[in-house]
């Protein structure tokens, strides 16, 4: 059964953000993309189709529960600043990857420790922060296709990580709880590792499972 919240993909016109919100609208879910102008939010969701919306960021957030941030590190802090007012009492997924160019196969965490950790200090106690989908190759994920994927979700509220479980679940993933908020540092690390094994193995977009009887 899909949940009745309605999901806001702010940065949604990029790579990952679309993807989300294709597969997230795909599974039945009320998804709107936002972007930095309405008309751009409103011709991908056109594109995309399955019932997406488009609105700017800011009007996004505003009409959500639950807000996904899908930008690149380097426009991170500009975009919780434009959402903050907007995400009071609710739950941000954070998939922020602190990615620093040209060096992007060398891990370079934020002094915060993590960028999720960056966004939960920006935010403010009032909003809670989970992070997930670091690890996914976004071309995968905009494909009709069983991406073969599991998804790390991090975040101190249980409750507010299984909000993020049962969005991966809703995208044909395996979401699983992967502990504390600090924990996301070492998935955001991973990716760094990831992006290496593409390049150096020619792999078209590795990815993580993890092992073992889930009960």
């Amino acid at each position: 059964m899909t949940s009745p919240e309605k999901v806001a993909i702010v940065g949604g016109t990029g790579h990952l953000g679309a993807a989300i919100a294709w597969r997230l609208a795909r599974g039945g879910r009320d998804v709107t993309i936002g972007s930095r102008t309405a008309e751009a939010a409103q011709a991908k969701a056109a594109e995309l189709g399955h019932g997406l919306k488009g609105m700017t960021n800011a009007d996004a957030a505003a009409a959500a529960d639950v807000v996904l941030v899908t930008v690149p590190f380097a426009a991170q802090s500009s975009m919780l600043e434009e959402i903050k007012a907007h995400v009071r009492g609710k739950i941000v997924i954070d998939t922020t990857v602190p990615l620093v160019p040209p060096k992007v196969m060398r891990a370079q965490l934020p002094p915060e420790g993590s960028a999720a950790v960056r966004a939960a200090t920006l935010l403010g106690d009032d909003v809670t922060v989970v992070s997930a989908f670091h690890n996914v190759a976004a071309h995968k994920l905009a494909q009709d296709i069983d991406v073969g994927c599991d998804v790390l979700v991090f975040g101190d509220d249980k409750a507010a990580r299984e909000k993020a479980v049962e969005l991966a679940e809703t995208m044909g993933l395996r979401g699983i709880h992967a502990g504390a908020l600090a924990n996301s540092a070492a998935a955001e690390a991973l990716t760094s590792v990831l992006i290496f094994l593409n390049k150096t193995y020619n792999i078209d977009g590795a990815g993580i499972t993890i092992t073992g009887h889930f009960k």
